[in-house]
């Protein structure tokens, strides 16, 4: 399939991240990571992509990921809403995506609920 005037956008999910982070404004969760589950969908043009078949020419998502996996692991945030809001300006850093959404869920941060989560959507102007 040729792409040829066609303006088309794709989106790739990353799902079920699971990293270790520092968040969280008690005493006890600045001492100890905790669990933290991440979801991006990002929205890019995959027009060369489809034209080419070359993966230079698309979303290289394994880079973001290894991106957002250096970021969490490596921050120590009070609010997750600080958390969500860094990793969607990560996403944002490449090129290429011209909208993300990203969910940041919190296991167990209240009794009774299996977690919490922020979710912060960001786009190229």
């Amino acid at each position: 399939m040729s792409s040829g005037c066609i303006k088309s956008k794709a989106t790739i999910h990353i799902t079920n991240l699971a990293l270790r982070t520092i968040v969280g404004a008690n005493d006890w969760e600045r001492n100890k990571k905790q669990d933290v589950i991440i979801n991006i969908a990002m929205t890019f043009d995959p027009s060369e992509a489809i034209d080419s078949d070359d993966i230079h020419d698309t979303l290289d998502y394994k880079k973001i990921k290894h991106r957002v996996v250096n970021l969490v692991e490596n921050s120590r945030y009070y609010l997750l809403e600080k958390l969500t809001a860094s990793i969607a300006g990560s996403v944002m850093e490449n090129e290429r995506v011209i909208w993300t959404s990203v969910r940041v869920d919190k296991p167990h941060a209240l009794r009774f609920a299996d977690s919490v989560s922020v979710e912060i959507e960001a786009k190229r102007k």
